[in-house]
Parts: C-alpha cells; sequence; structure tokens
C-alpha cells in the first residue's frame, strides 16, 4: 500500500510499504477521508511536540474514517464492507487509569500519529474492532473522520457540564471552535458566545453555531459571565479574558494549545471557586458522536473547505494556513 511519511521537518515522502497484519481482536480499514489536525501541522513544521519527538519516518493523520476490509480471527466475518469511524487509539487496559476508566490517561497509550505509532496518511490501517464504529450511510466518510475533533468538543461539554440553559463562551473559530460551539447547543447552551479577531471566520460560526460573536480586536465582552469557558485557541491574553468572564462555581476548560506556562488571574478563580481544568482526548465518544450526526444536530460537512489525494499530503498540510481553510481532508485512495 501506499503511505505519505514524515521524514523530518518540512519534509513528506510517498511511499510503497506492506499492508498491517492483523491480531486477532482487530480489523483492516480501507482509508477514506483523514483530517488534517493541528498538531499533524506542527509536527509536520517542527518535528516535535513536547516531549514526543520524530526520531524516524512517521505516518501522520489521526482523524479518520474507512471501510472494513478485513477482520482478524476473533471479529465478526460480517463487518467486512462496513463504513466505519475510527477511535485513533490503543489504551493497554490494565493501569490505574484505564481500570478507572480514564483509558485517554493511561501511560502506555498508543495513539495514532503521535511517535513512535503510525498514523492514517495512508491507504490501510488496523485498529482493535471495538474502535472502529459503524456508521449509517446519512454520514459521510468526512463527517465520520471528523468525530475525532468533535469528540474532544463533546468530552469537554461534558467537563464543562454544559446543560440545557447554560451560557457558553468560546475563545476561537478555527475548527474546534466551530464545532465546539455547535456541540455546546446540542448539549442545550441557550447561549453560545465565540470569540476571534478575524471577521470571516467569526461570520462562519454565526451561521454554524454560535448566537452571538465578538471581535476582540474591536470589542469588549463587558461584565458578561457565563457558566463556562472553552480555549480553543491557546491564546494567554484569550485564556485570562475567558476566565474572568467566567461566573461563579463556573468552569474552565482548556482545550488549544497555546504555551506552556501561563499567568492566570487567580484571585478571580478562587474568590468564585472556579474550576480551571485540560482536556486530553476523550473517552467513550464515539456513540454520542455518531447519534448527534445521525439527528443532524452537528454539520461537520460544512467545516470542510480543502480535499487533497496522499501524493498531495503535503500540500494539504501547508493548505491548513491558508485564510479560507477551515478543515482539510486527505483522501489516500485517490
Amino acid at each position: 500500500m501506499r503511505a505519505s511519511f514524515l521524514n523530518k521537518a518540512g519534509d513528506i515522502s510517498v511511499r510503497e510499504i506492506d499492508v498491517p497484519t492483523l491480531e486477532a481482536d482487530q480489523v483492516l480499514v480501507r482509508v477514506e477521508s483523514v483530517g488534517i489536525c493541528g498538531s499533524d501541522v506542527h509536527y509536520y513544521k517542527h518535528g516535535k511536540i513536547g516531549p514526543f519527538v520524530v526520531e524516524k519516518p512517521l505516518i501522520l493523520g489521526h482523524e479518520l474514517s474507512g471501510v472494513i476490509s478485513e477482520v482478524g480471527s476473533a471479529v465478526d466475518s460480517k463487518r467486512i464492507g462496513e463504513r466505519v469511524a475510527v477511535e485513533p487509539q490503543r489504551a493497554c487496559g490494565k493501569c490505574e487509569q484505564c481500570i478507572a476508566g480514564r483509558y485517554n490517561l493511561c501511560p502506555d497509550m498508543e495513539f495514532y500519529a503521535t511517535p513512535p505509532i503510525d498514523g492514517a496518511f495512508c491507504e490501510f490501517v488496523r485498529i482493535q474492532s471495538k474502535f472502529a464504529y459503524a456508521i449509517p450511510d446519512s454520514i459521510s466518510f468526512d463527517a465520520a473522520a471528523l468525530i475525532e475533533p468533535m469528540s474532544v468538543c463533546i468530552w469537554a461539554g461534558q467537563k464543562a457540564a454544559i446543560q440545557s440553559g447554560s451560557k457558553v463562551l468560546i475563545a476561537g473559530a478555527g475548527p474546534i471552535g466551530v464545532i465546539m460551539a455547535q456541540v455546546a447547543k446540542a448539549m442545550g447552551a441557550t447561549e453560545v458566545v465565540v470569540t476571534d479577531v478575524v471577521a470571516d471566520r467569526l461570520a462562519f460560526v454565526l451561521n454554524h453555531g454560535a448566537t452571538r460573536t465578538v471581535n476582540t480586536s474591536t470589542q469588549s465582552l463587558g461584565n458578561e459571565k457565563f457558566d463556562a469557558f472553552i480555549d480553543a485557541c491557546g491564546v494567554e491574553s484569550a485564556v485570562i479574558a475567558g476566565i474572568k468572564a467566567t461566573g461563579p462555581a463556573g468552569r474552565v476548560l482548556l482545550v488549544g494549545l497555546g504555551s506552556d506556562e501561563m499567568k492566570l488571574p487567580i484571585s478571580h478563580i478562587q474568590n468564585n471557586e472556579i474550576i480551571v481544568t485540560g482536556v486530553f482526548r476523550y473517552t467513550n465518544t464515539w456513540p454520542i458522536a455518531i447519534d448527534l450526526l445521525a439527528k443532524k444536530k452537528v454539520n461537520l460537512d460544512a467545516i470542510v473547505t480543502h480535499h487533497f489525494g496522499l501524493e498531495q499530503a503535503e500540500d494539504g498540510l501547508k493548505a491548513t494556513t491558508a485564510p479560507d481553510a477551515m478543515k482539510v481532508i486527505v483522501h489516500p485512495g485517490k
């Protein structure tokens, strides 16, 4: 099969490799769509993210969907031909975090496109059968691939305790911010305010989830208070402003990737008993996402702006910075 490798920062090449062999509980998925994540772009530009360093050629891509083409000996052969969305991780299942149900925090997690584990910029991948979720025909392969970033948003929404009547503030109108706005509304939020400094992105999210937008380059949030604040940009000034806009007993969820260290308004956090926590991937979110998509409560196809074949994966990585780019999809079969 063909696979696109990141050899080192700024160096991508496509070459032929063997199709993966299956363990008893695995399925082989013919990859149809792969969304490009900010982490893929970061690896491409810098060759590392924090402690994760590309030390040998790595296949990028962890937002994916496809069709099951082969199954392991312990998997029902009736699954062959199923359209699936893939949860791209494998926890050990034995550690303290896994036993407690927090498998996203497993210290031995094998996660697609995180060194040294290969991802999905290739024609076939293998995954444990339980992490290949059947999707109805009403959900496109592109939308199914984007269940991965949507899962981050569902996990954030759950940790933020968003419910009917919640007032939610989101910083950042990029892909995560737009998906988060839709998920917040689907979870019952009646007010979803999104901030950014790019007018076109604010206009986009206003049509896809936000009830109101604020361009922080020219506008202020004033003294308005929110039940939950979700940072989807990683900009320190936006994080500080969002925390200050969080009301008593509110929750702050840090999703965006920014500086390793920030100065936060501690007195506001303490005096209002605000819960501040991070978001690291997700657990048990795919069934929820599939249900929301099937019921058309979230529209992921609307945020797809660019398509590339496997040979053009590097062009796809570069396209993510284009002014009109929202979500870029790679199609390994093309």
